[in-house]
């Protein structure tokens, strides 16, 4: 793989680490339970999609990305040391940054082992979101995809920009920055204005 795509995952491992350490320290964990939700949160979707695509898992393929979990969750340790106020809105931040990065990682990385633009949107959507689904189950949090505010769906319309990009003929560098692009605003977006799917509920009492 090129360097540029080695970097991008590194930079979205790194931020999914951070979200994790901040979701650690609003629950009260100790060392270890750091430890383990920056681990989930930064390397869970990738697992998943690897294993979907049978391959072999990315950090056991090359452990940097071990590293960079460890180093990254080390940050916001230190951060809030220092300042030990917790702004909640950092880690939707965070989670954000991660869950686009991961989006056009997962793309790209499926169409580079063949996937079919269909099956390459559906590894980006579950590279993004499955940590962050995992990090708030331990965390007995209702989790960010599930909770009615656009989070999903900016995937899919990343990767939907992804591909129109490419099928314009444009180099693959221009298309993840395209992904990337839309699934940041449509997630900020979401956040600031709340953006909301339909919520399926019962009109029973």
């Amino acid at each position: 793989m090129t360097d540029w795509f080695h970097w991008l995952n590194l930079a979205g491992v790194a931020v999914c680490a951070i979200s994790g350490t901040l979701m650690a320290y609003q629950k009260r964990m100790d060392g270890f339970g750091v430890v383990v939700l920056a681990s989930v949160t930064a390397i869970g979707g990738g697992t998943l999609r690897d294993i979907v695509l049978d391959l072999p898992v990315f950090w056991v393929q090359d452990t940097d990305y071990l590293y960079i979990t460890l180093v990254a969750a080390l940050i916001p340790v230190v951060w809030l040391r220092i300042s030990p106020r917790f702004p909640y809105h950092y880690l939707l931040i965070a989670d954000a940054f991660g869950l686009a990065l991961f989006n056009v990682v997962g793309i790209e990385k499926a169409l580079i082992n063949d996937a079919p633009m269909a099956v390459a949107i559906a590894m980006g959507t579950i590279t993004g979101v499955f940590g962050g689904l995992l990090r708030d189950i331990v965390c007995r949090e209702v989790p960010l995809v599930l909770n009615g505010e656009l989070y999903a769906i900016t995937c899919i319309a990343g990767g939907v920009a992804y591909a129109l990009i490419q099928s314009a003929g444009f180099s693959s560098q221009w298309c993840m920055v395209a992904g990337l692009t839309i699934t940041v605003l449509m997630r900020f977006g979401a956040m600031r204005w709340h953006w909301q799917l339909p919520v399926f509920k019962s009109d029973i009492v």
